[in-house]
């Protein structure tokens, strides 16, 4: 006999969004059941951000003895193992994953269920031979890495995310297909471990960041010596002796290259399939879960968060958009999603950082009425004196001031760039930056210098200097 359970709440999907809410849920008095039929903590725990932060760090940490020279620190050539740098990886993960576990969410309340969840009706799911009829659903089911429909890639092997992490020996020569940000920071990491590494890109490598702060990490790659082919379509793959080879067109010309390992990072897809979303009635694509702006479905009574709704792919999104269902569904509070000031980080070294508009973005929105501001990390102290100053940073702003966006690339991007994400959460103007007492010296001083140049032009006008002139004449 089925056995029918009926909470408050039915989450399926155990990665970042799905926990967060039945965390929340939970701790606040609703009764929660959660459904996953992978390991709990998702793709990001398991197969994402955590592992792959964890090998970009072996990678600097190799990366630093060949950066000593200058400090006059006289170091040896780093001999990585490779098996260990694999532990190491998978010992972050296990650190975290406690917090993560069917143990502790039970521990709060929560009735998980380790399976495939399917929805038989707009008020019903499925799991493991249990019926789960909840008040609210929400869909958190992520996403995974988009294969695309190469020829011969069928019988070549090849690596994605949920696989390259598990090597134990280092490639040979590793052949990423791929230039994003995923790409590339795979590549840097694995270059930087002592692998040779060949990215093959269609177009330009993070072709949706600012192309003055991707030429940063463009330069940082092939100082490293990471081979960086773009504009180059990939036509076919096959098995080769000692591994695969890669024939791409570039130019008009065919060519082929061989590696020992092929790793595939071309995009993610939403999770969406054989979920039984028909019998549902909810609306969705290949790209995702259509929401509206709550984050409700053409159902109802069923909420998607996420990569599954096809929008903004980032842990710290699903994050917040549990939040935003938790306030809709257990409060009953007018609740929606403004993505206008979501950042995103490509971990590489330097890093790259973006919020808001990137320049072309806003000059296709706002014309040319817009300024830019930027700073080079060349011109900050503290850069010099750790000798990290490639990259700089690059604003946005209306002519009153407000901040449309700002990018940057350089030493630590990604914590730099929380001061401009603030500031646009909060709707604060440049002043704001400009304004702020910075300690000296840091990298922070960058955001302050870019934000203070928007005065410049009026600060150090023939204007200013004939008013300073005339009251200078009355003592």
């Amino acid at each position: 006999m089925t056995d029918v359970l009926k909470p408050d709440l039915c989450v399926i999907g155990a990665g970042s969004g799905g926990l967060s809410v039945a965390a929340g849920a939970v701790q606040m008095g609703s009764s929660v059941v959660l459904i996953d039929k992978g390991p709990m903590g998702g793709d990001c725990l398991n197969f994402g951000c955590v592992p792959s932060k964890a090998l970009l760090a072996a990678g600097h940490a190799a990366h630093a003895h060949a950066k000593a020279g200058p400090f006059g620190v006289s170091q040896s050539k780093p001999v990585v193992d490779f098996q260990a740098v694999h532990n190491h990886v998978h010992d972050v993960i296990a650190g975290i994953a406690p917090h993560d576990s069917v143990e502790r969410f039970e521990g709060l309340g929560v009735t998980v269920i380790q399976g495939a969840a399917r929805f038989t009706s707009p008020k019903e799911v499925t799991a493991n031979g249990v019926t789960i009829r909840a008040r609210r659903f929400v869909v958190a089911t992520g996403s995974s890495a988009f294969v695309p429909p190469i020829k011969g890639l069928s019988d070549a092997p090849y690596l994605t995310n949920e696989t390259v992490f598990d090597l134990t020996q280092a490639p040979g020569h590793l052949i990423v297909i791929g230039g994003g940000p995923i790409g590339c920071e795979l590549a840097q990491a694995h270059r930087q471990l002592g692998c040779r590494v060949t990215v093959v890109e269609a177009a330009k490598i993070l072709p949706k960041d600012d192309p003055d702060l991707a030429d940063v990490v463009r330069q940082s790659l092939a100082d490293q010596d990471v081979a960086v082919i773009e504009g180059a379509m990939v036509t076919g793959t096959a098995a080769a002796e000692g591994g695969v080879a890669v024939t791409f067109e570039r130019d008009g010309e065919t060519e082929t290259i061989n590696g020992s390992h092929l790793l595939i990072a071309v995009g993610r897809k939403a999770t969406v399939e054989d979920l039984g979303l028909d019998a549902a009635k909810i609306t969705y694509s290949p790209r995702g879960i259509e929401v509206d702006a709550g984050l409700r479905t053409s159902n109802r009574k069923v909420y998607a968060i996420g990569d599954c709704t096809g929008g903004v792919q980032f842990t710290h999104v699903a994050g917040y958009h549990a939040g935003i269902v938790i306030r809709s569904a257990l409060f009953r509070l007018p609740a929606k999603a403004d993505h206008s000031a979501v950042p995103r980080v490509t971990y590489t070294d330097p890093e790259l950082a973006q919020v808001g508009l990137t320049e072309q973005e806003a000059r296709d929105k706002h014309g040319d009425s817009i300024r830019v501001l930027t700073w080079p990390f060349a011109e900050n102290d503290r850069a010099r004196a750790e000798r990290q100053t490639a990259g700089l940073v690059k604003a946005v702003v209306a002519k009153n001031g407000r901040i449309l966006g700002c990018g940057m690339a350089g030493p630590q991007a990604g914590e730099l760039i929380q001061t401009w994400v603030l500031a646009m959460s909060q709707n604060l103007k440049i002043g704001a930056l400009a304004s702020m007492i910075a300690p000296y010296p840091t990298l922070g001083e960058v955001s302050k210098r870019a934000a203070g140049s928007f005065y410049a032009p009026s600060l150090f006008s023939a204007r200013t200097k004939w008013v300073v002139r005339l009251l200078s004449k009355f003592g």
